[in-house]
């Protein structure tokens, strides 16, 4: 078997990302702000139509490029390029309005031909799932676009206006029909608050303010973010002076920011969960195939002693998948920590001592809570090794193989 923690939705801890800032930053445009990223910068992430299945992409296309809607604090579809959207009668058509007079960072006027293109050329996540339900993209008048659906589908906006795919953030058709999709990501134009300077795969990417951005000139002129993978290392720049901002501290990390003087340690939560992916539960031959050894793993685990340790108790447990922010969700109490009716279940489903459970495998860098949660495992009889590997330099949070132990 081979367990793994995955870094979004839990039945475990509802982790906040802490982040610690050296100081506030003035609102007029000037200065610069560094942010020492918690990632490995990719190229790809500057091209809206590689977008990948996770959040970590969108802190680059919240700056780059725009949406014609997104999530922003006014809700999750959140007009933007588009001044307006409907959706018609019958389920079959969604028709978006453009706002007048935006441009892209070359001067180039965003357009309906703009939305399309984009559409066409979207190539990452669930690009399939909605190439499938979109029958056509209609360009309607330079600044209407009209979406036909091949039949109903409620979660169209889900999919197309949210950061569940990247496929409503617009690029500038004639710009990357001349430049080629290989030399768009080494120069992007998007329709964000900032355009790209100079970025170098791995180290960091330079940015300054555009001025022209349609919503408001950014107050700070030039945004700097800095791949630092290793928190320590976020950690030291922050106090040396060397970053302004820094991302995903915990445990004795985050404790010794806090302590810090002329340091802000502040609890970023987001609708994430954290949660213990156990994939052979689904092999008969699998001893986690049996729902009470499942259980029996869930009771062994401390949440409340694992919030303190690693978000210093700003997180809260949950016993379900679903964050309990989201519309319509149920909230779900965890578990009770209960190590005897751990061991209980167990020896029910036939394993009284226990048996070997193979690889845990976090994804960098959550290390530390995949240690702990062995530990919790192996008290009660669930023997895992944690399995350190690095991800590759593309990849933010790595990924898992799944083996037999």
């Amino acid at each position: 078997m081979r367990p793994f923690v995955r870094h979004g939705i839990t039945a475990l801890v509802v982790l906040p990302l802490l982040a610690a800032f050296s100081g506030p930053v003035a609102a007029v445009p000037e200065g610069t702000l560094t942010w020492g990223v918690h990632v490995t910068l990719a190229a790809r992430w500057l091209d809206p139509s590689d977008t990948e299945a996770f959040i970590t992409p969108f802190m680059v296309l919240y700056a780059i490029h725009d949406a014609l809607v997104k999530p922003m604090p006014a809700g999750d579809n959140t007009p933007s390029l588009a001044e307006s959207w409907a959706a018609s009668k019958d389920g079959l058509s969604y028709e978006f309005v453009l706002r007048k007079g935006v441009k892209f960072h070359n001067g180039d006027p965003v357009t309906a031909e703009d939305v399309k293109f984009s559409f066409d050329r979207y190539h990452g996540a669930a690009a399939k799932l909605l190439k499938d339900r979109v029958r056509e993209v209609q360009i309607v008048d330079p600044g209407r676009v009209r979406f036909h659906l091949r039949e109903p589908w409620p979660d169209f906006m889900t999919f197309y206006g949210t950061s569940a795919t990247g496929a409503a953030w617009i690029v500038p058709k004639r710009y990357v029909e001349k430049v080629g999709d290989d030399g768009f990501k080494k120069a992007p134009v998007g329709a964000g608050p900032y355009r790209v300077v100079s970025f170098t795969p791995g180290v960091d990417l330079v940015m300054e303010a555009f001025e022209g951005y349609w919503r408001k000139t950014p107050a700070v002129k030039r945004l700097v973010f800095r791949s630092m993978p290793d928190e320590t290392t976020r950690a030291a720049a922050l106090k040396a002076g060397d970053v302004d901002i820094v991302y995903l501290l915990s445990g004795p990390v985050a404790e010794e920011i806090q302590r810090t003087p002329g340091l802000r340690l502040a609890a970023a939560t987001p609708p994430g969960v954290v949660f213990l992916d156990l994939p052979e539960q689904w092999d008969p031959k699998s001893p986690w195939h049996d729902r009470r050894v499942r259980l029996a793993a869930s009771h062994a685990l401390d949440r409340n002693a694992l919030n303190q340790a690693e978000t210093l108790g700003l997180s809260r447990p949950t016993g379900g998948l679903i964050p309990r922010v989201l519309e319509f969700a149920r909230a779900y109490d965890p578990p009770a920590y209960d190590p005897a009716r751990a061991k209980q279940l167990l020896a029910e489903a036939g394993y009284p001592s226990g048996f070997d459970a193979g690889d845990l495998t976090p994804f960098p860098p959550f290390f530390s809570l995949a240690e702990a949660l062995g530990g919790y495992l192996q008290a009660v009889g669930i023997r895992t090794v944690c399995a350190r590997w690095s991800a590759p330099p593309s990849s933010p949070h790595g990924a898992s193989t799944r083996s037999r132990a």
